[in-house]
């Protein structure tokens, strides 16, 4: 589970700014929102931020962006200006990333700082963390030094050696990160004390989604699982979109010709032969979203490719309706369906402007289904939104609760309701309105001339 974030000089991030999951032990309501672990440390499931437009509520989705990114591929290009451009000396100082999570009980610190400007890796660090309060270095780095292996770090002869030798390789290396090199095709057997660099890299990279509101998170498989589709079915029956039915129907090459443009179906085509090539006589199955359209190529075998799209059934009508008639606010609804049928534990969602295209109602609802189908998982969600209908204690408690605002300076600061000690009557949504917790737009006054 995500524990905590820290960044600092991104985007409009200008001083050390945290996030924290951590809940407030003075908060007794919703216990069911919260996860223990261990003795001392109850998590969080969700965070929900609130803040004007241009705020940096979008910058901190970046983060994490961001973070996935330099772990994959190394320092992209297109990050070189995402520097707090507010101040000309940020360009030369460090930009810092930090997440810190918990995994199997055990808590993490994994970082990196870099001179974002020249694309230069400046720091990178991985901290195991303990209840206590005291940590435990498992490797650092600086600049173009080799990364170091932690002094309390217990390895066998065999190990050290091995790690050494992935040290020395990385050496003079500024653009990309120790953790994803010590990932990349090297074999750590099961009990070896390295496997926490693969518990790192694995849960961040698989275990953190974000979405933004141009992604298409749908994932075909659960519309193949009899129990999912009759779950899917239910569940749309609960939103009020007069959809009655979904179902999957197999298609031809001409049909999915029709569907899409042309260069996207050379595209997917072309996929699909180097998948056979590459498979063989393995199945393999291909899923893709668009505006119009959900399809799915699946081949079992040395057998012709199946293409398949989804169709819709409404009310008692006797016709079909295919994806692209249905409203921008039924099709946000089908990406967001996967986080309520997420059957893995341990994820995190990290979605910017949830309520995009949603009735306030659709979006309180959907808030509402997605703690009770997970209130028994480790499944955490984490949105920024305008929606100030959903600031409701019902909901969530206090320090799920925050506020981004920029200040004079269009510096960005992140802070909790939970400072601000509301009363449980409290109306938060008017207060918020009215100004009291700030993040809120403020208007200059204008008056239009006459003749102009």
């Amino acid at each position: 589970m995500l524990t905590k974030i820290v960044v600092e000089n991104f985007k409009s991030f200008d001083k050390q700014t945290e996030l924290t999951m951590v809940s407030s032990s003075k908060i007794r309501v919703k216990s069911d929102h919260r996860v223990r672990i261990g003795s001392n440390t109850r998590l969080l499931k969700h965070a929900v931020i609130y803040g004007a437009n241009a705020s940096g509520k979008s910058n901190l989705v970046d983060f994490f962006q961001f973070f996935k990114s330099a772990l994959e591929g190394g320092l992209p290009v297109w990050g070189a200006k995402y520097f707090c451009r507010n101040d000309k000396e940020n360009e030369k100082r460090n930009s810092i990333f930090e997440i810190q999570m918990e995994i199997d009980g055990k808590f993490y610190a994994y970082g990196f700082s870099a001179i974002l400007a020249d694309r230069w890796m400046t720091g990178e660090w991985l901290y195991e963390l303990y209840q206590s309060g005291g940590s435990k270095c498992i490797f650092e780095r600086e600049e173009l030094s080799k990364p170091l292996l932690g002094s309390s770090v217990t390895l066998s002869k065999e190990e050290c050696n091995r790690f050494e030798t992935y040290a020395s390789d990385f050496e003079d290396n500024i653009a990309e990160l120790f953790l994803a090199e010590i990932n990349r095709g090297k074999k750590i057997v099961e009990d070896s004390n390295l496997q926490v660099f693969k518990k790192v890299y694995n849960w961040i990279k698989s275990h953190i989604m974000v979405v933004t509101p141009n992604s298409r998170m749908t994932d075909f498989k659960y519309y193949y699982e009899n129990d999912s589709l009759t779950l899917i079915n239910d569940l749309l029956a609960t939103f009020d979109t007069g959809i009655s039915n979904v179902r999957i129907e197999e298609i031809d090459l001409n049909d999915l010709s029709k569907m899409l443009p042309k260069p996207i179906v050379d595209d997917v085509m072309e996929k699909v032969k180097k998948s056979l090539a590459e498979n063989g006589e393995k199945s393999f199955r291909m899923s893709g979203r668009s505006d119009t359209i959900f399809f799915s190529i699946e081949s079992n075998g040395n057998e012709e490719p199946k293409i398949t799209t989804v169709k819709l059934r409404h009310g008692k009508s006797l016709y079909d309706f295919d994806f692209e008639d249905e409203s921008d606010g039924t099709r946000r609804l089908f990406d967001l369906m996967d986080m309520l049928l997420m059957k893995e534990d341990d994820v995190v969602y990290i979605v910017d402007e949830l309520e995009r295209s949603l009735h306030p109602k659709l979006t309180e609802h959907f808030l509402e289904l997605f703690s009770e189908r997970h209130k028994n998982h480790k499944i955490q969600l984490i949105f920024t939104t305008h929606e100030a209908a959903i600031m409701d204690q019902e909901l969530f408690r206090r320090d799920e609760i925050w506020f981004i605002e920029s200040d004079e300076e269009n510096n960005s600061k992140i802070y909790s309701l939970d400072r601000f000690k509301e009363r449980y009557d409290k109306k938060l949504s008017k207060a918020y309105l009215e100004g009291r917790y700030g993040a809120i737009p403020i208007f200059n006054r204008f008056e239009f001339k006459e003749g102009v």
